[in-house]
């Protein structure tokens, strides 16, 4: 298996510098440029497997840039680094498509195990244990390509959505605890918190379900969590 391949957005030399050389020395190897505009470029042309991206950056800011991907449909990891670190410009990140906010200045070891947190969610995310596209009802989703189909007509989903589906479906029938959506989504992260996946769930009823206020397939499991219908039963008084 290829070691995994990392695209460093980072305008600040001794920073950038002493990034690079600890995720050499961890065996990650490590791709270092400095302009938001080049790096859109790379992102939409290459192949990284993780992207950790300054926001204040010459060319184009970190958030346009992310921005910008996803609206590509290129769905690279992104772990944000900035001075930015207000919780507005948090939840800003996360809304544009990134996957982790870690705020200046920062440990390099904190960062080492964010880096490798996320490339262990996307390696389990890659393995296709229900196969790229899976059916359930008269509904399908694609977690490769991040949609899907149902009564409704098509629908896009986010990463996380996508994420939090492939972990209820792969468990059918079983109860998954918000804490355990958390630390399989999200891991260590300290913005998110259990009303986070309520959030999320919201979203994914919204995309998926013909009434997402009188849902079939992903049910509440109150005070715990949610769990996954394959059959689509509605229960009685779930909203």
């Amino acid at each position: 298996m290829p070691e995994p391949r990392i695209l460093l957005v980072e305008d600040e030399l001794s920073l950038a510098e002493g990034i690079k050389l600890n995720l050499e020395m961890e065996g990650l190897p490590c791709v270092w440029i400095t302009r938001g505009d080049e790096a859109l470029k790379r992102i939409l042309g290459e192949t990284f497997d993780l992207v950790l991206l300054d926001v204040m950056l010459p060319g184009m800011d970190g958030f346009s840039v992310c921005e910008r991907v996803r609206a590509a449909k290129n769905f690279t990891p992104i772990l944000f680094l900035t001075a930015k670190n207000t919780e507005d410009d948090r939840i800003h990140g996360f809304e544009t498509g990134g996957d982790d906010y870690l705020g200046k200045p920062f440990q390099v070891r904190e960062l080492l195990v964010r880096v490798r947190a996320i490339l262990r969610r996307e390696a389990w995310y890659q393995n296709r244990s229900l196969g790229s596209r899976q059916k359930f009802g008269v509904h399908w989703v694609d977690f490769e390509n991040y949609c899907g189909e149902g009564p409704t007509g098509a629908f896009q989903l986010g990463v996380k959505e996508c994420m939090i589906l492939k972990l209820l479906m792969e468990r059918p029938g079983q109860v998954v605890s918000r804490t355990e959506i958390l630390d399989k989504v999200w891991g260590d992260e300290t913005y998110p918190t259990t009303r986070t996946v309520d959030n999320f769930i919201v979203r994914i009823r919204r995309a998926m379900e013909t009434d997402a206020h009188h849902p079939r397939y992903v049910h509440t499991v109150r005070s715990v969590g949610y769990t996954f219908d394959p059959e689509g039963k509605q229960r009685k008084g779930e909203e």
